[in-house]
């Protein structure tokens, strides 16, 4: 299988479990994702199996979007709701107008400064596993983007809110910062992601009926279809011609008339076989050539 599979996550399992559980269920090596969620997170993750893989790095800055909850009252060292309590919790009683002025500092660009227990490596170590051992651990600030954070309700000691950021953003940081500014302590309760670049939660699938697909041999079914990734690339078709030159990365001249520096090259009408880049006028080179795409017959 070639495709890109829009994954609702379940709490519990690392990205990197959903990884192996669709290599499992499909029986291949070639699986990645796009964009870590963290253990106790759900929702949108992008799984590229096969050739698509190579498709990863047009996707290292895709924005994404979430709904979750924050809770007030107390601080974890995760920033989350797995962590151990880092101060003494204490009532708290929210007011809409004082949380909306207090995100207002929360949206645009900003520096954050990622939580101790992430990814984030430090002289080549993941600072959670410094953190785990309790180990001092010097985070350095990164400059993010919160597009939107909007505070829909607050209900007891917890916000539920909506956002969109750029890629490399924490949201356990912002519940931890926003804590900090309001002055009683918080975390991130629980986090779904709605979207990551083009894929969104209204197309994803469980991993239970990636797994009755697979069983009914229907699994190419779920994957979003090739025209509709990168969509700010143009969708152009070869002849057989153009597809055996592509077949052998060179440069051909295709029926393509705006601007765009890349293309989406197709053999048919769903059969993505190149990503190819503008040289001058219509002459493009194949940047990306997704060689067992490309039919043999194709002369």
């Amino acid at each position: 299988m070639n495709g890109i599979l829009v994954i609702d996550k379940p709490a519990g399992l690392t990205s990197h479990d959903v990884v192996n559980r669709v290599r499992r269920i499909l029986g291949q090596k070639s699986v990645g994702h796009l964009g870590t969620l963290d253990p106790s997170a759900t929702g949108v993750l992008p799984i590229v199996v096969g050739n698509l893989t190579r498709l990863a790095q047009f996707y290292t800055q895709s924005e994404k979007s979430y709904e979750g909850v924050i809770r007030f009252g107390f601080a974890t060292d995760t920033y989350d709701a797995d962590g151990e309590p880092a101060s003494a919790a204490q009532p708290v009683t929210l007011d809409l107008q004082q949380l909306r002025e207090a995100t207002a500092a929360f949206q645009g660009p900003i520096q954050q400064m990622p939580p101790p227990f992430s990814a984030k490596k430090i002289a080549g170590v993941p600072a959670y596993k410094l953190a785990r051992k309790k180990q001092q651990v010097e985070m350095k600030p990164v400059e993010v983007e919160i597009k939107e954070f909007a505070v829909l309700a607050a209900d007891g000691d917890c916000l539920c809110f909506r956002a969109r950021v750029s890629s490399g953003t924490y949201m356990r940081s912002v519940a931890h910062d926003l804590g900090q500014k309001i002055g009683c302590g918080a975390h991130l309760k629980s986090l779904r992601r709605t979207a990551v670049a083009e894929f969104r939660i209204e197309d994803a699938h469980s991993l239970e009926q990636l797994e009755m697909a697979a069983r009914q041999g229907s699994a190419e079914g779920l994957a979003v279809h090739p025209r509709m990734l990168l969509p700010k690339f143009p969708c152009v078709t070869a002849n057989d011609e153009s597809a055996t030159l592509i077949r052998h990365g060179r440069a051909v001249n295709l029926p393509e008339m705006s601007k765009a520096s890349r293309v989406k090259i197709f053999y048919g009408q769903s059969n993505l076989i190149a990503i190819g880049t503008r040289v001058a006028g219509t002459l493009f080179h194949p940047e990306i050539v997704l060689r067992s795409s490309i039919p043999e017959e194709a002369h």
